[in-house]
C-alpha cells in the first residue's frame, strides 16, 4: 500500500500538476495539504475521473486538508478538526480510516514571526497534537500521521541549518515539541529508512532554492509501532517539484506491506 502526503499549495491552482503526478505514481492514498478553497470549490469532479474518492475540509486562504484513496477503498471520516481548542476555526486535521489503517491528514501552523502570537498558536497547536497522538496510541487500528509540520526536526534536514535560527520551522521549542509527539512510540518513517541520508521536501520559490538544493524536510510520516516493521520504501518524487506551476513542496510517500 503506498500513501503520500503533498503540500499541493493551492488544490485548483495546481490541479494539472496533481493530476499527473496521481496519474504517474498511482498512490493508494494522498495526503494533501494547503487547499485553498472553500468545500465547494473542491475540484472532485477532476479527481474522481483521475480514480480517485476524496474526503476534504476546505478553507480560502491558506489551509485545508484531503485525504484521497483509490476508488476501491473503503474510507470513514473519523474527524475534521484537532481537539484542544474550541475557537480554533482553521482548517488543518483531517482523520479518516482507510482499508484497516487511520489516516491523520495535518497542515501544522507556521509559526512566523517569532516571538509573536503565530508562534505561541504554533506551539499550543502542537501540545494539542501531542494530546491526540497519546490518544491514538490506543486506537483500535495501525494509524499513520502524516502531512506538513512545519518543522525541520534535525541539522541533516536543512541545507544551510545555520540561516533557519530564528525561524519557527527550526526554533528549539518546535524541535523539541515535534521529538515529544513522536516520543518512543511513533517512527518517523523517512528517518528509519534513510537515517544518514540528506533528504528535502521543500525548496523556497523565491530563493532560487531548487537548482542549488537548497531544500528543507518538513513533510513527515509517523506510523505506529504495528506499521513500523511493515516499512518497504519511503522516498520524495523531487521531480514533481520542478513541473511547471508546481508547488514549493514535492510529494513524500511511504510504502507498506
Amino acid at each position: 500500500m503506498k500513501i503520500a502526503t503533498y503540500n499541493v499549495n493551492s488544490v485548483n491552482a495546481r490541479l494539472p500538476v496533481l493530476l499527473d503526478w496521481l496519474k504517474e505514481t498511482q498512490p493508494d492514498v494522498a495526503c494533501l495539504q494547503e487547499l485553498k478553497a472553500v468545500d465547494e470549490k473542491f475540484p472532485m469532479e477532476d479527481i474522481y475521473a483521475a480514480g480517485y474518492k476524496a474526503v476534504w475540509k476546505g478553507q480560502k486562504s491558506w489551509n485545508g486538508v484531503a485525504i484521497l484513496t483509490k476508488k476501491q477503498h473503503s474510507v470513514k471520516v473519523i474527524s475534521k478538526e484537532l481537539p484542544g481548542e474550541a475557537s480554533d476555526e482553521q482548517s488543518r486535521y483531517i482523520e479518516a480510516e482507510v482499508n484497516g489503517i487511520l489516516i491523520c491528514c495535518l497542515y501544522l501552523p507556521n509559526g512566523n514571526p517569532v516571538p509573536g502570537e503565530k508562534f505561541d498558536y504554533k506551539l499550543r497547536w502542537m501540545e494539542r497534537l501531542n494530546t491526540r497522538a497519546n490518544e491514538l496510541k490506543h486506537y483500535h487500528l495501525p494509524v499513520i500521521i502524516t502531512g506538513d509540520f512545519n518543522v525541520i526536526p534535525q541539522e541533516i534536514d536543512a541545507f544551510k541549518p545555520e540561516n533557519w535560527i530564528n525561524d519557527a520551522l527550526f526554533k528549539p521549542e518546535s524541535r523539541a515539541a515535534f521529538e515529544k509527539i513522536k516520543g518512543d512510540y511513533w517512527t518517523d518513517a523517512i528517518r528509519h529508512l534513510h537515517p544518514n541520508e540528506v533528504i528535502y521536501t521543500y525548496w523556497d520559490f523565491f530563493k532560487g532554492a531548487f537548482p542549488r538544493n537548497a531544500g528543507i524536510r518538513i513533510d513527515h510520516f509517523l506510523v505506529s509501532p504495528s506499521l513500523k516493521d511493515k516499512l518497504k520504501a519511503a522516498a520524495v518524487d523531487k521531480h514533481v517539484r520542478s513541473w511547471e506551476k508546481t508547488s514549493d513542496h514535492a510529494p513524500v510517500w511511504i510504502e507498506i506491506e
